[in-house]
């Protein structure tokens, strides 16, 4: 293979042909797939409405769109149609704040996607151990969750496109038996109403840690912008994109919760993840001696955990390849397939090392995840501020209104929401260490990291051909 250097830019443009001659992701399909990157729908938020009650759970799912939602859709919205690079955010932060803070964001990502991958095959089984208790035995879980990860590398490889339709399914079908819920209100109004029910009060996770809870069930929107390139008109869609994502995730939270408040059942029957499926046998009752609704909920459950790591592959692989064509990684990672453009390397690899933390046990890392990625998200924030200083002139089919003040403002709420978040991660213990120092420390290690990788890295401003090597 020729070592001939190139100027940085001949890569991109190379790129950027072949690119438009691949099938590229459309509006919708990337709406899906920003869904499952952000909520995956109703699942998870059962702990939100068990310890604030029906009426603060259903106001901090109506609060956090406005104050947390809305400003980092708007901030991508504008980065992605300025700069709609493959990498994304790591690509903005480095263009607007230095080589050593776009390592920096796509190493606080990747740190966070050590723990946060684990989770959603974990969740995979937890609700197939419902359907078949079988896998609830010996090792079967685990090969459960393997399953995870090969399928969703194989839908993965096969291009983003795949994934894209995949994750627009997914979304209908787990959708379902929570629009029935909806739908089954009028019939069921203050049905469950009885003197020995319990009050539809908060219980000991209070009020801040039903906000941390739906904080994080609002994670994730900046995780479509790394696949920019394989997205039709991304100036366009992008913004329209975040906007539809963000009504679409609130709705799906919102509106169950506030029907299943008209039908009596007390908030303490959130008792845990998994409870849908509980409310779902109170409500549709059984059908031929199988409680139908449960069921369900239960299948939406996995397709649910599927769809989520599914969407997160596609988005996590491209970091390694963004960094690859920039000198960041070795130019292995580059590696792209001729027929899909899917960066298998990244994708293998990526797959990989989440298959390996299958058998760790994680648990819900919320005030780390939210730790690790508030860091990152604010680094946007500043690069969003940055860019409109340094770069007025650069074209932008979107802007967060209300000129430079706005884009200023626009993070304040957001990091208002992260510092009660780092207030609460002091009083937690992860893996037997106070969660604050434990976060600081993984955040601290991307600066080592980048020091002593730094004599390893092809210089940033020529790339070899064989950076752009596809197989």
């Amino acid at each position: 293979m020729s070592s001939i250097s190139v100027p940085a830019n001949f890569p991109s443009r190379v790129i950027s042909a072949a690119k438009k001659k691949s099938a590229k992701l459309t509006l919708w399909p990337l709406v899906a797939a920003t869904f499952f990157m952000v909520s995956g729908g109703t699942y998870g938020t059962e702990e939100i409405i068990h310890g604030a009650g029906y009426g603060h759970g259903i106001l901090i799912l109506l609060f956090l769109p406005v104050f947390w939602s809305l400003p980092t859709a708007f901030m991508i919205g504008e980065l992605s149609s300025a700069l709609p690079q493959e990498g994304g955010y790591y690509a903005w932060v480095r263009r607007g704040l230095g080589d050593f803070w776009g390592f920096q964001e796509a190493w606080l990502s990747l740190a966070a996607s050590i723990f946060d991958m684990a989770i959603y095959p974990t969740l995979f089984v937890f609700y197939l151990k419902q359907i078949a208790p079988w896998f609830g035995e010996g090792n079967h879980g685990v090969l459960a969750g393997l399953f995870v990860v090969a399928a969703c590398t194989i839908l993965n490889l096969l291009g983003i496109r795949v994934v894209g339709i995949t994750s627009l399914w997914l979304f209908f079908l787990l959708s379902l038996p929570f629009a029935m819920v909806v739908v089954m209100t009028p019939l069921k109004l203050g049905a469950f109403v009885a003197p020995h029910a319990a009050a539809a009060t908060g219980t000991s996770l209070g009020l801040l840690g039903g906000v941390l809870v739906a904080l994080w069930n609002y994670m994730g929107w900046d995780n479509a912008s790394t696949i920019a390139q394989e997205v039709e008109r991304p100036q366009r869609t992008y913004p329209r994109a975040m906007i539809a994502a963000v009504i679409l995730v609130s709705l799906t939270y919102v509106l169950p919760f506030v029907a299943v408040y008209f039908t009596g059942i007390p908030a303490s029957t959130f008792g845990e993840d998994g409870s849908w499926a509980t409310i779902g046998g109170l409500l549709g009752g059984k059908l031929l001696g199988i409680e139908w609704l449960r069921f369900l909920i239960v299948l939406g459950g996995m397709m649910s955990a599927f769809g989520m790591f599914n969407a997160l592959v596609m988005s996590y692989s491209r970091l390694p390849l963004a960094m690859a064509r920039e000198g960041m990684l070795p130019k292995v990672f580059a590696k792209i397939s001729k027929r899909t453009n899917a960066p298998w390397v990244a994708i293998i690899v990526c797959a990989s090392g989440w298959a390996l933390c299958l058998g760790l046990g994680f648990q819900r890392l919320i005030t780390l995840d939210i730790m690790l990625y508030g860091v990152s998200l604010m680094l946007e924030f500043v690069t969003l501020v940055v860019l409109r200083i340094r770069e007025p002139e650069l074209k932008r089919e979107f802007r967060v209104p209300g000129g430079l003040p706005g884009a200023i403002l626009a993070g304040v709420f957001p990091l208002a929401l992260l510092l009660l978040a780092l207030v609460k991660s002091g009083s937690e213990t992860v893996l037997g260490m106070n969660g604050l120092l434990f976060g600081v420390l993984i955040s601290g290690s991307g600066f080592l990291v980048y020091a002593t990788t730094r004599k390893l890295r092809v210089p940033a401003r020529r790339v070899s051909l064989g950076a752009i090597e596809s197989t």
